[in-house]
């Protein structure tokens, strides 16, 4: 189902990003193409193999640089296709997830804009820690960077990370998350969506029987969770004619995750995280966009139904109760529409547009301006997908949750 207008802030705020950001938008429309295109597609070595020698030789993090959560974003730091230093701006981080890994223009802006808002300044942001280098401009205190971001960009049940009221951090390699996630697939050397669906599954369980705070938040839970665990085989996969799409090994694998050694005597070295030699990304007509990004979060769905349900433990172990939909969203969405379409997606994307005002309140200068930047990648995005008119959310369902609630006590919402 498709509406025939968004809201009035998504209208507004598209016309300000358009303003903002017009390279971006106009290679967003250039990359509309049929629905058959894909098959016309072929591996292309020249245009799609990765420089990783002179000026974007792998170069470790010094002192003062920043490295997360997001393998990706800390190879590409270190191979100097973002600055060095791990700070970036929208521009920069669109440029770079799209050239390097093939992500499409319009997912790219989404979560470059969505991490500007929450993690930075509204214009720059920290794929670390705080920094200086990202200034205090149009907020109120000092920008915590993706490390910072818990349940806001960063959620529980990582591929590889801890969950941060279980290990005390969220964004150093636990190993014995990476080890689990390496024993699936070495037998046949091989990292396919299927065995990550599988994993995934194994994680969210694993946090509902163990970790009393485990939340599924609207945007970390619903987008980026799924986004994490698909982005693995989508873009560290290395394409070749052979395998257009990509196959991950092990020893890709370990690279993108900073990881050295043999099996068994593994060791992990952070902020190492490096673009193996003869990588080869995704051909650049076929972008892995917010439509890509949809059909796999759906494919997951359809075998585990409880990666679709915001909400989580009350309090202990083994209590995850989820949120009413229908309740939540006044209606729009309900547990049987969200299997439908474009529905998932489109529900983790407005909630989160819904959810900004209480997550920046007391945090930017001008709350209009921050949510209107949001709404503006986020509006191009459920109009492409034909998403429902979503204008607010009952954020009271949440109060259940310590894992919401524990946030805004902590000083961190």
């Amino acid at each position: 189902m498709k509406t025939a207008q968004i809201t009035s802030a998504l209208a507004l705020g598209f016309a300000g990003l358009a303003a903002a950001y017009p390279n971006i938008l106009a290679e967003l429309e250039s990359q509309k193409r049929s629905p058959d295109l894909k098959k016309r597609i072929s591996f292309d070595a020249a245009a799609q193999k990765i420089d990783v020698s002179g000026t974007h030789a792998f170069n470790p993090p010094g002192a003062g640089d920043q490295r997360g959560p997001c393998p990706g974003l800390n190879a590409m730091a270190n191979h100097g296709y973002l600055p060095h230093n791990g700070v970036a701006t929208i521009d920069q981080f669109v440029e770079s997830t799209t050239k390097v890994f093939g992500m499409g223009v319009d997912l790219a802006l989404i979560l470059a804009v969505y991490g500007a808002a929450i993690d930075g300044n509204l214009v720059s942001w920290s794929i670390g820690g705080p920094t200086p280098n990202v200034p205090s401009i149009n907020l109120l205190g000092q920008p915590q960077g993706i490390s910072g971001s818990h349940n806001k960009y960063e959620g529980d049940a990582s591929p590889t990370r801890g969950d941060l009221y279980i290990d005390g951090q969220d964004y150093l390699l636990k190993m014995e998350n990476f080890q689990a996630l390496y024993d699936a697939g070495k037998a046949a050397d091989n990292y396919d969506l299927q065995l990550l669906t599988d994993r995934r599954a194994a994680r969210f369980k694993q946090n509902i029987e163990t970790n009393p705070y485990f939340f599924n938040a609207p945007f970390s839970g619903v987008i980026a969770q799924p986004a994490a665990w698909s982005f693995i085989y989508r873009f560290m996969g290395n394409k070749s004619a052979e395998y257009p799409a990509g196959k991950l090994n092990g020893e890709v694998l370990k690279s993108f995750y900073a990881i050295t050694g043999n099996d068994g005597n593994f060791k992990y070295t952070p902020g190492y995280e490096r673009i193996p030699e003869n990588w080869y990304t995704r051909n650049a007509l076929d972008p892995y966009d917010v439509l890509a990004l949809q059909a796999d979060t759906d494919a997951q769905l359809l075998q585990h139904l409880e990666f679709g349900s915001i909400g989580g433990n009350t309090g202990t172990p083994n209590s995850f109760v989820g949120v009413d939909p229908e309740l939540l969203t006044d209606g729009v969405f309900n547990a049987q529409t969200l299997l439908q379409g474009n529905n998932l997606m489109c529900y983790g994307l407005q909630l989160a547009v819904q959810e900004l005002p209480d997550i920046l309140s007391g945090v930017v200068t001008n709350l209009a301006a921050a949510v209107n930047q949001v709404s503006s990648a986020f509006g191009n995005a459920t109009q492409k997908l034909g998403c429902p008119e979503l204008t607010k959310i009952n954020q009271d369902q949440f109060q259940k949750y310590p894992g919401y609630t524990k946030l805004k006590s902590d000083g961190t919402y």
